[in-house]
């Protein structure tokens, strides 16, 4: 063959060799601009446009600004072993393109999308990357979809296959990749593949997945001997140790009021034991006894000292080896996970249905005919003979999904594919890392409960009209496709799970229809960080409404689609103007894609008072949940409350931290207070009172509130660049050398408590004081980012150039810092003592004359020193601004003082940022769950067809089960009611408090003891002149705004025996 010359668009020219040997020998054209990369297969050569960089093995380093949240839930290793990993992934249909998504968000070194198919009008109904003008041109789907793939991930390398694969492919290019997953394949096809994959050295790891109407399938082959580094992605625990007993088995209990959390397997070792100190450095299996006791091995030998203070049992990871069976064997025997409590049986059925069903393809070189009666019963047929071989067999198979799986395989269910799409990329990420325990072996799902199989007697419903709801009309049918395209639909929240839910409800038709719309609000702007997980975002949207864009996306993707996008916070300052009583009625479903509990909550109590119903979902990592909320069906969000989480005590974090956790808080909160707080009470201060007027009261002897702060402020507040280096090599002495010698001047090493045991034992550790070493890196980036930090509030110019350890260093060279001098200043030790209920510094009257000086010296220096300070705004997510710089100096320096581990600056930032950590697969998943229980809240399905889910994506488990029901509380005999439940009451102009009580002696036979509204006390028959009110109006009482119709009232009720009686909310109507 001869050469082949690429011509870059700027005119650059590169020759590469032998097409064949180029396709193994990397060929990568630096520019910056686009780049171009020949594919190859024998007789096949096709150029293609490649945008991102390639990172070569070596030099892999991972972009923390935009990988951030995943970097949490993956870590540094796996993210660097994606990095130098490709994936082919075949089958640019609805399922292959949420593979595709998530993968390439996900960041691995290169995506091969092989597809033989053109794009055809269905294709719009599931495959979001397609458009209207790639149907028209009849484009190869993955073609058509390389270009929306590129732009998900500029590290990813994008690379495009557009013949087909089917039995007759020679499979040796296979070999370059470490994953190959299959959609859209012949059964005979996967088996061929899987095989090749099996004996290559080292085994390529075989995916494959397919969704079928509403029912779907993956199937996981990661060869014999498979190594999970880390079965769970769980945080490691730190266990700290109150006695171990010498015996056999060793019994170890912790500290007093708190939990080991391990489970019985687990392994530890052990640090920093003493007496007992052969245990420090090892490994032992837990056997947990109790939540707070658990045993290791035998330490009742000689070698085994009493255990006399201190140490730390720490969890660790156990690798293990996992074993996977060929396709061609799990075929007649599957492995296979049960997602469904309630239908055990389904995961089997579906299994003999999708054998059957490739059975009947074989045969008739087609897929059964939509909602066909006759392919139907061949189907049965076909499933009844497959049965055989089964092991176990079915004893009674289900007839009804055998059907529902020939009426629907021709059509394709959306939320399927995203579901499907997210757990699979997840277990090809798996199939590259080891990290996370893969599936085993096989998956099935099905949304059954959407299919209208009354009207199976009228199959014109379910054909195709050749436009983009054919996949979803097979399913559901035309009916329901119109009640989705008529939703009114209000979403909170457009980050992730929003992104994931719009395009979502474009598959759908969702808000198509003339009556539809989808109303959406967030008020975040896009950040870099969001790209990651936020698939409708590009780079150029940074800065930009989350609403906006993401509404323009969505659009992009399904035309007819009418959205309103918005950025108002639904919270009760918007209750009464924007998100009012009537917008929630308007709307027929509520969703929440929110990412704290207090919106949560607060969007809950508002579809409870408005009787709407409620899509509720969240993640965590691979984790996530799926809450289905329903009027007078089942509970609301607000129903279960999670434990609260434990608050660290204040003497803890002030003086005697025990982990690394405390460390950063602290730093945290010296952030919030040098930064934030005194730069505000500063100019607070200044705007209020006259620098002459504070020193004349303060000399005398008047303390001003707020002047003993701003006097040290201004004492100290910098004039230049010198200034700023000093006084932060001022505070490193202060935290990190006089801290520590203040706390051991008041609690020696030798000191003890009342009862005669040490004061310094575990978890308390002494303070060791740090020397300033301008060489050591850790002492020179705390003064460098804290001097920046104090020139940025104090408004002291500085360049990059200031920045450096040499000009760093010359500052400091002769200056000068305080020796220690003891202080009588109280230490709190008392766990139980809150910060607010720490007792305040006694200020002196010498101390307010010093204070009054300072500012007089600050006078003569002149206007500049009362200049307004520059607070910060504390945003973790730049890098640039050197806050998250100061928080890991300042922590790990502290941890260093405490003899504690320092922590690195990924975990510094998830910790004082309180970031959640984040994947785009388990986003995906979950979106495809909710959107499934949406169809069956629009069509008002009985309680028993919902599906609340926990997921957790690491174990792999799924747990569907049925919503619970709302708590019933009774009032008396005959009488109850739950959350859903509203009293209301039509009155007139004319209706008076008096008529109000009596309205409810005459109809419940109970007493209104108080009526209030909001935190405003209507009537309290106790209260001083309210007997007076009992003629009045309820108008006039309650001054309703004009245009309102109703107020929600509180009544407590009493009778003779009790003064509280338990009712609902009350609904006054003015009648006006």
């Amino acid at each position: 063959m001869k050469p082949f010359v690429i011509t870059t668009s700027i005119g650059q020219m590169f020759m590469i060799g032998d097409a064949l040997n180029f396709s193994q020998s990397k060929f990568v054209l630096f520019s910056s601009v686009l780049r171009f990369r020949f594919v190859c297969q024998p007789r096949d050569i096709h150029l293609r446009n490649i945008l991102p960089w390639e990172i070569m093995a070596n030099e892999v380093e991972i972009d923390d600004s935009l990988y951030s949240r995943q970097l949490y839930v993956l870590g540094d290793s796996a993210m660097k072993q994606m990095a130098q990993s490709s994936i082919l992934l075949y089958g640019m249909g609805g399922l292959g393109i949420e593979i595709a998504k998530n993968i390439t968000l996900a960041g691995i070194k290169s995506l091969t999308i092989q597809d033989g198919k053109t794009a055809n009008v269905s294709d719009l109904g599931t495959q979001f990357f397609l458009r209207e003008e790639d149907v028209t041109k009849e484009a190869n789907r993955a073609e058509a979809s390389c270009k929306h793939l590129s732009e998900l991930n500029p590290y990813v390398t994008i690379n495009v296959l557009a013949s087909p694969l089917d039995d007759s492919s020679d499979l040796m290019y296979l070999k370059q990749f470490q994953c190959v997953i299959l959609t859209e394949v012949a059964l005979s096809t996967q088996i061929k593949v899987d095989n090749f994959c099996r004996i290559q050295s080292p085994p390529i790891k075989f995916i494959s997945a397919d969704v079928f109407g509403v029912f779907c399938q993956a199937f996981c082959d990661f060869g014999d001997e498979f190594g999970v580094v880390d079965p769970n992605g769980e945080e490691l625990k730190e266990v700290f140790i109150s006695t171990i007993s010498k015996a056999n088995p060793g019994e170890v209990t912790c500290l007093e009021n708190t939990m080991h959390e391990l489970e019985s397997g687990d392994m530890v070792t052990f640090k920093e034991v003493k007496g007992m100190s052969i245990l420090n450095g090892k490994t032992c299996e837990v056997h947990v006894k109790s939540p707070s006791v658990f045993t290791i091995c035998d330490t009742s030998g000689e070698e085994f000292e009493p255990y006399r203070d201190g140490g730390i049992a720490c969890q660790l990871k156990v690798p293990k080896t996992v074993t996977f069976q060929s396709l061609e064997t799990q075929l007649d025997c599957p492995s296979v996970m049960v997602p469904d409590l309630g239908k055990l049986q389904a995961p089997a059925n579906i299994h003999l249905g999708i054998l059957a069903l490739r059975e009947f393809q074989g045969s008739h070189k087609r897929l059964p005919n939509v909602w066909c009666q006759k392919d139907a019963a061949e189907l049965l047929s076909f499933a009844e003979l497959m049965n055989v071989s089964l092991n176990p067999k079915l004893e009674d198979p289900d007839i009804v999904a055998l059907r529902g799986l020939s009426f629907t395989c021709r059509g394709c269910f959306a939320p399927l594919c995203a579901t499907l799409g997210g757990i699979v990329a997840q277990e090809g990420l798996k199939a590259l890392t080891g990290k996370f325990t893969p599936l085993n072996q096989w998956l099935y799902l099905d949304a059954m409960e959407v299919l209208n199989m009354e009207n199976n007697s009228e199959p014109h419903l379910f054909e195709p009209r050749g436009d983009r709801y054919d996949p979803l009309r097979i399913c559901i049918g035309e009916s329901r496709l119109k009640s989705l395209a008529d939703l009114r639909l209000f979403m909170v929240g457009c980050g992730a799970i929003g992104c994931e839910m719009l395009k979502n409800y474009a598959m759908l038709g969702i808000g198509t229809g003339d009556e539809g719309k989808i109303t959406i609000t967030d008020n975040d702007l896009i950040e870099k960080s969001n790209l990651n997980r936020q698939f409708l975002f590009r780079p150029q949207h940074i800065r930009h409404p989350k609403s906006t864009i993401a509404a323009q996306s969505a659009v992009d993707i399904n035309p007819g689609m009418k959205i309103e996008a918005q950025q108002y916070r639904v919270c009760p300052q918007t209750e009464e103007r924007v998100y009012t009583d009537q917008f929630f009625a308007s709307n027929d479903l509520i969703v929440n894609a929110l990412d704290n509990v207090e919106a949560r909550r607060y969007v809950d109590s508002r579809c409870v008072s408005n009787q709407r119903p409620l899509l509720e979902s969240g993640t965590m990592g691979p984790k996530a949940h799926v809450q289905v909320i329903v009027p007078h069906l089942t509970e609301s969000y607000g129903s279960q409350r999670d434990p609260p989480d434990m608050d660290v005590p204040y003497c803890t974090l002030k003086s005697f931290p025990a982990n690394i956790e405390h460390c950063i808080q602290w730093a945290r909160d010296k952030f919030e207070s040098s930064f934030v707080q005194k730069p505000n009470l500063f100019n607070k201060f200044w705007s209020i009172h006259k620098p002459l007027d504070v020193i004349e009261k303060m000399k005398a002897g008047i303390t001003v509130d707020g002047s003993i702060q701003v006097g040290k402020l201004l004492y100290s507040r910098p004039q230049d660049w010198q200034g700023c280096v000093k006084c932060a090599r001022l505070k490193f002495e202060k935290y990190f050398s006089h801290k520590a010698k203040h706390l051991l001047h008041a609690f020696p090493l030798d000191c003890v408590l009342n009862d005669g045991s040490p004061f310094w034992q575990s978890p308390k550790r002494p303070p060791i004081p740090l020397e300033f070493d301008p060489e050591n890196p850790l002492h020179l980036s705390f003064v460098r980012c804290t001097g920046r930090m104090y020139a940025d509030i104090a408004g002291v110019h500085w360049a990059q150039q200031d920045m450096d350890a040499a000009n760093i260093k010359s500052i400091l060279h002769n200056f000068v810092v305080p020796d220690f001098v003891p202080r009588n200043k109280r230490i709190i030790t008392d766990e139980t003592v809150s910060k607010e209920e720490a007792p305040p510094e006694v200020v002196n009257e010498e101390e307010v004359t010093v204070m009054a000086n300072h500012v007089e010296d600050a006078v003569k220096v002149g206007k500049q020193k009362f200049n307004s300070m520059q607070s910060a705004e504390f945003e973790k997510d730049d890098d640039s601004n050197g806050h998250i710089d100061f928080i890991v100096a300042a922590s790990n320096l502290r941890a260093s003082m405490y003899s504690i581990e320092c922590a690195d600056k990924l975990k510094v930032k998830r910790i004082a940022g309180r970031i959640v950590p984040a994947i785009a697969t388990t986003t995906a998943a979950v979106s495809g769950l909710v959107t499934v229980e949406l169809l069956k809240v629009v069509e008002r399905m009985p309680t028993r067809y919902y599906k609340n889910c926990f997921l957790n994506l690491a174990l792999p488990i799924m747990l569907l089960s049925e919503p619970g029901p709302p708590e019933k509380t009774e009032i008396r005999d005959g009488l109850t009611f739950t959350l859903w439940d509203l009293w209301e009451i039509k009155g007139t102009k004319d209706f008076t408090l008096k008529d109000f009580i009596a309205y409810f002696q005459k109809t419940y036979g109970l007493e209104a003891g108080m009526v209030a509204y909001g935190t405003r006390i209507v009537f309290a028959p106790f209260m001083p002149g309210h007997m007076k009110r009992l003629p009045q109006t309820m108008v006039k009482l309650l001054k309703p705004p004009a245009g309102r119709i109703y107020m929600d009232l509180v009544v407590a009720f009493q009778d003779d025996v009790t003064d509280n009686i338990p009712s609902p909310p009350v609904r006054y109507f003015f009648g006006l």
